[in-house]
């Protein structure tokens, strides 16, 4: 027999309303590792599970749901489509080969900036010298998705340390997205919980802190309210 909270969370889930039924939903979630050399790389503190919470509202609301997610040890949520990556090349290339006639992307990773531009192919000895790693940019994923002729309602995610209104909403203008959704990462990352502000052409949206579960299934019905119409 399955436990009591197992239970209860499945008839929490089929109680959400299908406010996406219908709707192809392509997501990422997680960190990147940028390889330095076979066991270095550099990389982040994101647990991926905001970005697995959202997959697993969007497929309770309905959505025929593929999440393409960086390395983390998270269960894949029940009906969702999951690509595994590492780096920032490898989720570009995934989000490029899964992103046609989706209705929405929603860009919950937090994808590296950098990466090296010449990783090494064995491992690096130490030494006494200073080491000078050169770090070129990643592909914009979000922006590349937003800039497509035929772009789906695009959501990004602007985790910031400081001036998360400024940053975020300025993010949101220059990618040219219909709506950001930002937090303090400090409060965010590794947390079970979270607090966020929505900023779409009406302004910013506050919402309070709860779980990331009870925040997913609000945001999903946020992002339900804003999508266009089916042609």
């Amino acid at each position: 027999m399955q436990e009591p909270e197992e239970i209860f969370a499945a008839v929490m889930a089929a109680a959400q309303p299908k406010v996406l039924a219908g709707r192809r939903f392509l997501l990422t979630a997680g960190p990147t590792f940028e390889a330095i050399d076979p066991v270095r790389g550099i990389t982040n503190s994101s647990s991926g599970k905001m970005g697995f919470a959202l997959a697993q509202a969007a497929a309770e609301a309905g959505a025929v749901v593929t999440l393409v997610s960086g390395p983390t040890s998270l269960a894949t949520p029940p009906g969702v489509q999951r690509i595994d990556v590492t780096s920032a090349a490898q989720m570009a290339k995934a989000v490029d080969g899964s992103v046609r006639g989706v209705d929405a992307f929603v860009a919950v990773a937090a994808v590296a900036d950098y990466t090296p531009t010449a990783p090494a192919s064995k491992k690096m000895k130490k030494s006494d010298a200073p080491l000078t790693i050169t770090l070129k940019p990643t592909t914009d994923i979000l922006g590349n998705v937003a800039a497509r002729a035929d772009a789906p309602y695009c959501v990004g995610f602007a985790a910031e340390t400081d001036d998360v209104d400024r940053n975020a909403d300025e993010k949101r203008r220059r990618k040219k997205l219909p709506l950001i959704i930002a937090n303090r990462a400090q409060d965010a990352f590794g947390h079970d919980d979270n607090e966020v502000t929505l900023f779409d052409d009406a302004g910013a949206h506050r919402l309070p802190r709860m779980d990331k579960l009870a925040l997913a299934r609000r945001l999903v019905n946020e992002i339900a309210k804003r999508l266009p119409a089916r042609s």
